[in-house]
Order: C-alpha cells, then structure tokens, then sequence
C-alpha cells in the first residue's frame, strides 16, 4: 500500500494536520498496520517537497501546533492517475511458508508438522477476523477488509493442504536436487 497516495487520497476530501490524517487513516483501513506518526509527518514533508501538497497554514487550538496540509493540482493529478492504475498481478508469489516447507525438507525437519502447525495458525485467524467482521459495531470497510484477509487466508489453507498431499514426492525432488 503506498502511503504517499493514501494520504493524497485522504487529503482530497479537504485541509488537514498530520494527527487528523493518521486518524482518520486508522479509521478508513482498520485491518491495516496503524500509520505511526513518524511516517505520517516523513511522507506529508515528501509530498511538500514534491509539489504534491502544500501548508496551508498552522494551528494551535491551546494545543501544541500543528501544521495543516492540502493537496496541489499536481497531487490531485498523481492520485488519479494511481487510483487507475491497474495493479498487475505477479507471475508468482513469494510464499515465506513454502519456503518454511522446502528448508524443513533440506535441514530433516518436520515439514508435515510446520504445515500443520500453521494451518493451526491460519484457522485462528480467520476465526478472529470472522469475529471482526460479524460484530455489531463493524462497519462495511471492516468487513470488506476482513473479507479480504479471510480469502487470502483461505487459499493458503488450500494451499497448505494440496502441498501436504505432496509432500512424500516433493521431498524426493528436494532431496534429488
């Protein structure tokens, strides 16, 4: 996820201060890693240095103060143009479980035990993301969110379980190689 678009994306709906995009952030992505504040600040100066946003001016409500952004035409330009890129599809993906599976195999591990232990760890998450998104308070963006995750969770379950089914030739060709 780029950063750097998402927070032009959130400053096309109007001026804002760093503490208010991360927030809102956290709010809009929730099945996200949180925005630390660091990177807000990092990415909104970048977005300056490049003409993408600009200051528009700073407060201090009786607070500390803080410094509101918006976007330029330029920034506005960028984010369409991102927002309409077609993400394409990789031609294979790396797969740190796969890996786990193969050097298990070279190193007399227990590849069978590893697949099972996480598929273990797969099904907890998805019970709790099944949680997540079945609980009162959950808006559609956690759903939708949750809904993702859980797919992408449930082909690697599919994948764990035809990889374990060939695990008895797999470890031959690893072995042979």
């Amino acid at each position: 996820m780029s950063t750097r678009h998402i927070l032009l994306g959130l400053l096309a709906s109007g001026s804002s201060h760093g503490y208010d995009l991360k927030r809102r952030h956290d709010e809009r992505f929730p099945q996200a890693r949180p925005l630390a504040y660091g990177q807000v600040y990092t990415t909104l100066q970048r977005l300056v240095r490049d003409g993408l946003a600009q200051v528009e001016g700073t407060d201090s409500d009786g607070g500390p103060e803080r410094t509101t952004y918006r976007s330029t035409e330029d920034g506005t330009r960028e984010l369409a143009q991102w927002a309409a890129e077609v993400a394409p599809p990789a031609p294979f993906v790396t797969n740190e479980i796969f890996a786990k599976v193969v050097v298990s195999i070279l190193s007399g591990g227990d590849p069978a035990g590893y697949l099972a232990a996480q598929r273990a760890a797969h099904m907890e998450r998805m019970r709790e993301l099944t949680a997540v998104k079945t609980a009162v308070s959950a808006d559609l963006a956690t759903v939708l969110s949750a809904d993702y995750a859980l797919n992408h969770l449930d082909a690697d379950l599919r994948w764990m379980n035809t990889t374990a089914a060939r695990l008895t030739t797999l470890t031959a060709e690893v072995d042979a190689a």
